[in-house]
């Protein structure tokens, strides 16, 4: 009976507390502050989201927009007098998605890697270290239409200035179409890519490792632990979490990837994301619904790639903090 009754009893006394008046209050007070931010939220993202999955299910079309019916998942898929018809039957569609992991992928692990050196370099003490912090910002604060702008005449095939370097130095014979030709236009979209977003990463990481303790470097530098051992055993899995965040900013930015491909190669099938080939549903085939379900799709693929990374992030750091 006793045996029984002690367990129950640590049980009880260890089930989290109630909250208090206060706390109550508090919560209170943080909701009614939030809610005018999520009204405003749900209007201007929600709304349009909401109306763009409904326009998944329609035949709308801009040259008629008044009148459109329901079609279900006929913009999807759809079986029709012995062939698949739709998004998920669109060898393109599947192109852009391609292209749109690829660049993903490339680019943000290379903006990573390239990032976690940069903030390591940004991070030690050395003369001048303010200056080059503000100065290695200035790509990310470029627009990324005028950087795309910008570099689609250096990597111009007759005017670029990049050719023209890398003629001079003997590393090319005659000069590349670097966005017109199909083996480099990926290529070309993610080089830019990383020289524009590489500070961006570097920023947040840098933030991580000005966060960290000193004392456990100190008893590095006491114990003669080489450093690198130091970076994989104590710098890394301390700024793990900010890498995460650096990684999912950057993975959701790289995803929905629109104005640096089509500033630099436009509707190219070579290049083209899903975000490109929604705007060309949309716009130049005026396809409202068809449209509507690519950039439905589009969302969900991002959602759900981002869940993912999240849910794998936490199971990592719970098995590094066991």
């Amino acid at each position: 009976m006793t045996r029984t009754a002690l367990p129950q009893a640590a049980a009880g006394s260890l089930a989290p507390p109630k909250p208090s008046a206060l706390g109550r209050e508090r919560v209170r007070s943080a909701w009614i502050f939030l809610a005018p931010m999520l009204g405003v939220l749900l209007l201007v993202a929600g709304w349009p989201l909401v109306r763009t999955i409904y326009f998944g299910f329609t035949d709308a079309d801009l040259s008629d927009f008044a009148s459109y019916e329901f079609i279900g998942f006929a913009n999807y898929l759809e079986y029709d007098e012995g062939e698949w018809y739709g998004l998920l039957a669109d060898p393109d569609w599947w192109n852009a998605v391609r292209n749109t992991l690829v660049f993903a992928v490339v680019s943000v692990s290379l903006e990573t890697v390239l990032g976690l050196i940069i903030a390591l370099a940004l991070n030690a003490s050395f003369p001048g270290r303010g200056v080059l912090r503000v100065a290695i910002l200035i790509p990310w604060a470029i627009p990324t239409v005028v950087s795309a702008k910008m570099w689609s005449w250096m990597l111009h095939d007759q005017f670029g200035v990049l050719n023209d370097i890398l003629i001079g130095l003997g590393i090319l014979s005659q000069p590349l179409a670097w966005t017109a030709d199909p083996d480099l236009a990926m290529s070309a979209v993610i080089m830019v890519d990383v020289w524009k977003t590489t500070p961006f990463m570097a920023l947040l990481i840098l933030a991580g490792l000005q966060m960290l303790p000193a004392d456990c470097y100190e008893a590095a530098r006491v114990d003669g632990v080489h450093p690198v051992k130091v970076f994989f055993r104590v710098t890394l899995p301390l700024i793990r979490p900010a890498i995460m965040v650096a990684v999912i900013f950057r993975l959701l930015d790289a995803l929905r990837i629109f104005d640096l491909i089509y500033v630099l190669t436009s509707n190219s099938a070579d290049t083209m994301s899903m975000s490109v080939y929604a705007r060309q549903q949309l716009v130049d085939f005026q396809a409202v619904g068809y449209g509507s379900a690519a950039s439905t799709l589009l969302f969900m693929i991002i959602a759900l790639l981002t869940v993912v990374y999240i849910v794998a992030g936490k199971v990592k750091l719970a098995e590094g903090g066991r």
